[in-house]
């Protein structure tokens, strides 16, 4: 991979912050587009913006085809079986809704536990809260290890004959942690429970193949992945969304309708009510074919290095903490004695670095640690080794101005 031809294709790396050159370490937040994105949004805004399966016409004719081959190229990015096993969103959380409502509150009752992690993005833990409260089942928690990994031994003894849903993030956003789906997939399914993977850390860094994990869902965002805003993507076994209800009504996902009685569209139509997000769903396609240019086991192993040399350079300053396990994925959170994790992430913009400061929609996880907040810097294709060395010299840059402070 030619790091600097890649940089060259993101448009806003280009620019001075506070007087300094842009280096963005946030890309767990949300990743920059290339200008192949940004392009294909405008080619379609300014060529053939059209509503999509409801005309004839050139336009929509053209914008139609343009949203289904996106929904072809997902599928081939995560290995679904069939586009109807592809349902697009406005994001994670939406994705992970819809499982919670359409599959959680119809198919769970009391005596029923959903079993989840403490490291879980509130997207997925506020759900299935709302699930236990709504149906009188039981919410638990796989407890972690003291690096902030799982152990299949503690799957096995929190999923039993009682666990519905077995909920799950693929990567933590915050600790980095990689988790083993595919092998707590096959303790769920052992007990005849399904498996919900949160992917949104995962799918724009890791090789994905959801046959081969055999989770029964999977959710991730666009946006995460070079793409827009606004767009996700659920994936379900068809034969699980075949049995689910609609939990959003309207146009576009009906097949008839009568005066009091109406019925769905087939998969995946029924679950993509009103008019759907044309756009992002192209740009997203588009953004699939970037990343599948550089390849993404290429941008994996760049995010190792980066992820090993940051850790090797960040230990060398002292009174630096850095939260989660030895082998993670490409971020790194962390806390600088006696300075409050926004401060340090206000006086690293003052020279130009963009980091993540606060709790990263992870409450639970900031207890278990016994921290308020902490900060994060995280790496994508687009950041180099001397993206590091300026984050390390803007750290070390904190510790003294707080030091002559205090």
């Amino acid at each position: 991979m030619d790091i600097k031809t890649v940089r060259q294709s993101f448009p806003i790396l280009d620019q001075e912050v506070n007087g300094h050159p842009l280096v963005y370490l946030d890309s767990s937040a949300t990743s920059q587009k290339p200008a192949s994105v940004i392009e294909k949004l405008d080619e379609y805004y300014r060529g053939y913006n059209s509503n999509v399966h409801r005309g004839v016409h050139t336009l929509g004719t053209k914008a139609t085809d343009e949203y289904e081959g996106a929904r072809e190229k997902v599928r081939r990015f995560i290995n679904a079986n069939s586009t109807q096993e592809v349902i697009f969103t406005r994001g994670t959380t939406t994705a992970i809704n819809t499982v919670a409502t359409s599959y959680g509150r119809a198919k769970l009752g009391e005596g029923d536990e959903i079993v989840i992690t403490p490291m879980e993005h509130h997207s997925n833990i506020i759900p299935w809260q709302q699930v236990a409260k709504a149906t009188g089942a039981t919410l638990k928690y796989i407890p972690l290890q003291k690096d902030g990994t799982i152990s299949l031994e503690d799957v096995e003894e929190t999923v039993t004959g009682n666990t519905k849903v077995v909920a799950v993030m693929h990567v933590s956003n915050v600790l980095g942690t990689i988790n083993p789906v595919k092998e707590i997939a096959e303790i769920a399914h052992r007990h005849e429970a399904v498996m919900l993977v949160d992917g949104a850390q995962s799918a724009p860094h890791l090789k994905v193949d959801v046959q081969d994990l055999d989770c029964d869902f999977y959710a991730f965002s666009g946006h995460k992945m070079c793409g827009p805003t606004g767009i996700g993507v659920l994936y379900g076994k068809r034969t699980l969304l075949n049995d689910m209800e609609p939990f959003e009504f309207g146009g576009e996902m009906i097949d008839f309708v009568n005066l009091y009685d109406s019925t769905w569209k087939e998969l995946p139509w029924k679950f993509e009510g009103g008019t759907p997000i044309i756009g992002g769903a192209i740009g997203l396609g588009a953004a699939i074919d970037f990343i599948n240019e550089i390849g993404l086991e290429e941008i994996e192993a760049h995010e190792h290095r980066l992820v090993d040399y940051a850790m090797d350079r960040m230990r060398e300053i002292d009174g630096l903490t850095i939260y989660g396990p030895e082998e993670r994925a490409g971020l790194v959170t962390y806390n600088l004695d006696d300075v409050h994790p926004h401060d340090v992430a206000t006086v690293l913009d003052a020279e130009g670095i963009a980091v993540r400061a606060g709790h990263h929609c992870a409450q639970p996880l900031m207890r278990w640690l016994d921290v308020s907040a902490t900060a994060r810097a995280s790496f994508y294709l687009y950041n180099t080794e001397e993206d590091i060395d300026r984050l390390v010299e803007g750290l070390q840059k904190t510790k003294e101005y707080f030091g002559d402070v205090f």
